[in-house]
């Protein structure tokens, strides 16, 4: 698996001692209030999501990376690329995503994260194109998907939870590394 390395992250594959942290990163309401139907996630939905993750990588070649802080060693969250599955519509397609514990909001840490992502989806993997997928109201996501140079495609719904969502989306001929 490829790692990457920012100014101040690592973008690495897991490792055993990512469980408990990450897992606390899925129990916090604040961070899971946008995802899916808003509900917080136990240590052993984590444990089979890194798992999920990991196999992904296997599949496809690309995945979830673990995000750590280069100073400390921390792990703050994720960022990478998944196959949205879940929306048939948008398929065939790689979305990029991201989540980091709410202590590590405000920083830049997500957009820096994903920038990496991003070129590594469309320079290294040799992607086409890259969609993210947000849902409405969740202005920090947007946020990040700006600084990425994604544009707004449309709204749709999405199809368990009935809540709006938007997809954006960047090729290879509008990124700028």
């Amino acid at each position: 698996m490829t790692e990457i390395r920012t100014p101040r992250l690592l973008l690495r594959s897991w490792h055993d001692d990512d469980l408990v942290p990450m897992a606390d990163i899925n129990a916090d309401p604040r961070v899971m209030r946008w995802i899916d139907d808003g509900s917080v996630r136990d240590l052993e939905y984590t444990a089979e999501a890194i798992e999920q993750w990991e196999e992904e990588w296997d599949e496809e070649g690309f995945g979830l990376f673990a995000v750590e802080l280069l100073a400390s060693g921390e792990l703050i969250g994720f960022t990478g690329l998944s196959v949205p599955e879940f929306l048939p519509e948008v398929m065939p397609a790689v979305a990029i995503s991201w989540r980091l514990g709410s202590h590590f909001w405000g920083q830049g840490y997500a957009s820096e994260a994903a920038h990496a992502t991003l070129e590594f989806a469309l320079q290294d993997r040799g992607l086409d194109r890259v969609i993210s997928i947000s849902r409405v109201g969740d202005n920090a996501s947007e946020n990040v998907i700006r600084k990425l140079g994604m544009e707004f495609e449309r709204e749709t719904t999405h199809p368990v939870y009935g809540h709006p969502l938007r997809i954006h989306a960047i090729d290879l001929t509008e990124f700028e590394a």
